[in-house]
């Protein structure tokens, strides 16, 4: 059987991240495709499973190859997703995931055969809860509010478009939105026939 890329997509303060986290710690057997980045390599950073650092020639170059299932750049950086590492991956009935901006993953979505990929999308509630969230863990000006405000919206445009809807918007919500989201775990590895036991 082949594999799966599930897609992880939602706002800030959405808790994509604690969700792949424990996903990694209860299904050991994940694999998560690194990104290609030109951005500096900080002092405490090493190569490894998440990102691979070259310089912007060598993206760009890797680019008029077509090397990417997906790219973008943010900040003056370059960042994306090789393409044959997930089309291997998916051969060899590897079942992959990874968290993905919304313009990555409509660049997926033209690229790949969409029975291959599960697009997940973590509703976290309205801005007014995140915002205020956000601002209790740290203080924000008010042109990074905007910044934020903006990729919020964007981001909220793909929840339509989302395979599977997972609700994360309030405390309350957290155990049924893990539950939720090893589901979709489960059934992918399950089609791949690999044992998770």
């Amino acid at each position: 059987m082949r594999g799966k890329l599930i897609l992880v997509i939602g706002p800030m303060g959405s808790g994509k991240s604690t969700l792949m986290r424990h996903a990694i710690e209860r299904f050991p057997e994940l694999r998560t495709p690194y990104s290609y980045t030109t951005r500096p390599r900080r002092p405490d950073s090493v190569e490894n499973e998440h990102y691979k650092f070259v310089s912007t020639e060598e993206f760009e170059e890797m680019i008029r190859n077509d090397e990417f299932l997906e790219w973008a750049k943010f900040s003056n950086n370059y960042y994306g997703t090789l393409k044959e590492y997930v089309q291997e991956g998916i051969e060899e009935g590897k079942v992959m995931f990874k968290e993905m901006e919304v313009q990555g993953v409509r660049q997926v979505l033209a690229h790949m055969d969409h029975k291959d990929l599960v697009t997940v999308f973590i509703d976290a509630g309205s801005w007014e809860t995140l915002v205020s969230r956000a601002l209790q863990r740290a203080h924000m000006s008010d042109e990074e509010l905007e910044r934020r405000k903006k990729h919020f919206e964007e981001e909220l445009t793909f929840m339509p478009d989302a395979d599977v809807v997972i609700h994360n918007r309030t405390p309350e919500e957290k155990g049924s939105a893990m539950q939720a989201f090893e589901k979709i775990i489960e059934d992918a590895l399950n089609q791949a026939h690999i044992s998770h036991a």
